[in-house]
This record gives C-alpha cells, structure tokens and sequence, in this order.
C-alpha cells in the first residue's frame, strides 16, 4: 500500500515561490551586467598593457558571460512547475548549467594555454602598466561584489546554479590578483617570461575548479544520495517519532534519498502492525513527513507502509543487500 502524503503548508521561506524565482534571476542578471563590464574593463587593460596575463583574465570574463546567461535560462527553465511529462519537476536541469559552465572554464584554460605558450616563447615588453593594472583592479573589484552576493544567496536557496556562477567569479577574483601581482613584478624585475607562466598557473587553477563543477554536476545527474549529515538528520527525525509510539515495535528501511535542483526527495518504508487501520498508520507518517519538511526548506517525502508481521514486508530492503 503506497500512501503518498497530503501536501501540508510549506514553510515561510518557500511559501512563495515566484518570489524566490525572482529574487534568483535578479542575481543572475546582475551577473550578468558584471560579466558585460568586467570584459570591457579587462580588455582595455590588456590593449593598454599587451600583458597575456590580463588578455587570459579578459577571456575568462567571456566564459563567465556564457555561463551567467546559461544559468539565466536553466532557472526559468527549473522554475516550470511539474506537468504530466515531468512529474518530479525540472530542478535537474540546473545541474546542466552548472556542468556547462564547468566545462567553458576548461575551454577558457585551454585557449589561456595557448596563447601564454606563444607569448612565452616570443617575449614582449608591456606598456602603461600602472593604468592598465588599475582597470583590471576596478573589474576584479566589481566580480568581488557579485560573487559574494551569488554566493550567499546561492546558499539561502539551495541553488547549485548560483554557488557554481559565484564560485566561478571568485575564482576569477582569485586569478585577477594573481595576474595582477605577476604584471608587477614583470614592471619591477624586467622578467618577461614572468607574464605567461602567470597566465599558464591561472589554466591550471581554473582547469582544476571546473572540474569541480563538472564533478559535482555528474553527481546531481546520476541521483547521488543527501549529503551523509542530512542523511543522518532524517534518521533521527524518523527516529524520534517511532520511539514516542505506545507500540515500541514500529520500524522502518528502506531509506532512501537524492537531490534534484534544491528539491530534496526522502523516501521510505514504514513498518507497522497488521491490525492497525489506514489511519494510523497515516498519521505516523504524516508526523514523519512533517518533521523531515521543518527541517528542509524544500523536500518531498514518500513513505510506503507495510505490515510488520508479513515477510514480504522485508524483502525489498534494498539497504540489506550487498552490491
């Protein structure tokens, strides 16, 4: 018998979902005008300089352009509610924008490769070093700002497509310093070959975070379970509400979770005496999926009820079999 619960009150923070979805395409968008001013900023610099350092800088602005409107369209597309084709919604395809903006970071690393190669085999002298290094700083400066707000609200709505655009800004803010610092140091030392192999560490760097995003969006893709602690934090939920039953004998397996987008999904078996009616065994699990939605800010909760006292309630445990 599949009970599958009535929908109860979401909590403040999704209580209004247009809202949310407003609040996270105004972010994008906002980084989406950093990208738009970053490039401009970071190109000049770079045709005022001739540093390689500050043009790998510049095309990594580019990358983050694509990526900010990528994740642009995936969150309007994530937005949509679940339909007859998509019964479980389309939270999955955040997970597609992020994979996508890893992978233009490893692009970006590859033509950053190549044109430090070249600079580094052929030495050239910079020019106007000072104003040059001051428009990257203002660029850096603005993507600083922008990450940090991504970031933040990436973490207040369980958003991987926004912790994957702030984190791929403040890499960026990370590598710009870099770049920076080695421009000056080419000014000061006079050592030419200094420019490219910066340029050359700021690949690697962004190579190794986009991998990351890349990891971490596979991962999404192929219905990797909660993180352990969330895992455990629902264990002790369901626990808690067993152990208040007047019949000590209530169990449960079969626990089983993944993450779609910032949709959560639990499901379980709850094991429960024969003889009991429909309705109390709902209002345990009612009580369990109540619990387990105060503590996620989205989550949706299937809880199928068996009798204890019959032996097909126990074989299909899956957390009992050895793979």
């Amino acid at each position: 018998m599949q009970l599958r619960q009535n929908e109860k009150p979401a909590p403040v923070e999704s209580a209004n979902p247009a809202g949310k979805q407003h609040i996270k395409n105004k972010v994008i968008m906002l980084s989406i005008g950093a990208a738009f001013t970053t490039i401009l900023l970071k190109f000049i610099a770079f045709l005022l300089t001739g540093s390689v350092g500050l043009l790998s800088d510049a095309m990594e602005s580019l990358v983050n352009l694509v990526g900010a409107s990528g994740a642009l369209l995936a969150l309007t597309i994530a937005a949509r509610p679940a339909d007859k084709t998509h019964p479980y919604g389309h939270n999955k395809v955040e997970y597609f924008s992020s994979g996508l903006e890893g992978g233009l970071i490893m692009v970006a690393a590859g033509a950053i490769t190549w044109a430090a190669t070249g600079r580094l085999l052929h030495p050239a002298q910079l020019e106007s070093v000072g104003i040059g290094l001051a428009v990257s700083m203002a660029a850096t400066l603005v993507n600083f700002v922008v990450a940090r707000i991504l970031l933040k609200v990436g973490r207040q709505e369980d958003s991987i497509v926004l912790e994957a655009d702030g984190k791929h800004l403040m890499t960026d803010v990370v590598t710009s310093v870099g770049v920076v610092l080695g421009v000056v140091l080419v000014a000061l030392t006079g050592w030419l070959w200094l420019d490219p192999v910066v340029a050359l560490a700021v690949a690697a760097n962004i190579i190794f975070e986009g991998s990351k995003l890349v990891k971490r969006s596979l991962n999404g893709l192929v219905d990797l379970a909660l993180p352990e602690e969330e895992v455990n934090q629902i264990r002790k939920i369901i626990g808690s509400v067993l152990t208040q039953s007047e019949n000590q004998s209530l169990q449960y397996h079969g626990l089983r979770t993944r993450k779609s987008g910032s949709v959560r999904f639990v499901d379980l078996h709850l094991l429960t005496p024969g003889n009991w009616t429909v309705r109390q065994a709902h209002e345990y699990a009612e009580n369990i999926e109540a619990k387990i939605k105060a503590q996620f800010k989205e989550v949706e909760t299937t809880i199928h009820v068996e009798p204890l006292d019959d032996p097909r309630s126990y074989g299909d445990n899956w957390e009992d079999r050895t793979i």
